[in-house]
């Protein structure tokens, strides 16, 4: 009888994170991120309409200017209006980042899920895992630069190969975890099949750590993204990623230090966004 107690909580499991998630987001931090994410990212969609300039235009006799009516972050070493160039950035950033990193959470799931029925795919799968984590990230990235070069796609996939063991390892950990939680033990004495158990117990509660993982992987993706452009093994010009933009403000810090406020700030709310929303899930989370 204790057994079947046990269980039947678990029936409400899917509707219970999913309230859990909304009701951490509505806290103040969670809310605060959400506001912070959100407005980087309508700046980005808004672009074409927010932008008094084309990231592209240059202005003749324009170089290095200070911020003014005309140009409100000033222009870079060619007269290019940095305000433009910076909104234009965040959506190449924001389609990188919630591109890749997804990715990347779905590949390393499938695969720790996949670790989790076979030992012999669980040796081949850890060993893999080993293999992608022995090399640093940026060390990674010089490697794929030299093999297909600089670009999007190279960014992309060092970010996917990057999070693929975090997320294979955490969905591995998770689902060894709650196979042995008593309500799945009753589920399984009482003949539950093993593929009705993975979809009524087992994900479902694996789906709140790896929520949380992703809004934190997606903050890693900004720096990773913004690391390699700055040292210009991704996106190469004249698209205007923010990792390019603080690397040129940075160089011309002296002429124009106003150069590299716009796209820093960006950048900085972006990643304080994603970390508050982390943040609030994973509190969440250790209340329940």
């Amino acid at each position: 009888m204790s057994a079947i107690v046990d269980a039947a909580p678990d029936e409400t499991a899917v509707t219970t994170d999913r309230r859990s998630r909304w009701a951490a987001l509505r806290t103040g931090h969670g809310s605060a991120g959400v506001v912070l994410v959100t407005i980087v990212a309508l700046a980005g969609l808004a672009a074409p309409w927010l932008a008094p300039y084309a990231p592209d235009e240059q202005t003749a006799g324009a170089a290095l200017l200070g911020p003014s009516g005309e140009h409100l972050l000033g222009t870079d070493s060619v007269g290019r209006d940095i305000l433009s160039r910076t909104l234009y950035g965040i959506r190449i950033d924001l389609v990188v980042i919630f591109l890749a990193v997804p990715a990347g959470a779905v590949i390393g799931s499938l695969l720790g899920l996949a670790a989790t029925r076979d030992g012999r795919i669980d040796t081949v799968v850890q060993r893999a895992f080993d293999l992608i984590l022995a090399f640093p990230t940026i060390v990674l990235a010089i490697a794929l630069t030299m093999v297909i070069g600089p670009g999007v796609w190279t960014i992309a996939t060092v970010i996917v190969l990057a999070e693929v063991p975090v997320f294979g390892r955490l969905t591995r950990t998770s689902v060894l975890t709650v196979r042995q939680a008593p309500y799945v033990e009753a589920a399984r004495t009482l003949g539950a099949e093993e593929g009705w158990i993975l979809r009524r117990h087992v994900l479902p509660n694996c789906l709140e750590p790896l929520t949380v993982q992703l809004a934190l992987a997606m903050s890693v993706g900004v720096f990773i993204e913004g690391a390699m452009s700055f040292l210009g093994l991704g996106i190469t010009p004249p698209a205007p990623p923010l990792g390019s933009l603080i690397k040129e403000g940075t160089q011309n810090a002296y002429h124009s230090p106003f150069f590299v406020v716009g796209p820093l700030a960006v950048v900085v709310v972006l990643v304080l966004g994603l970390l508050l929303i982390s943040q609030a899930l994973a509190a969440r989370s250790r209340l329940r």
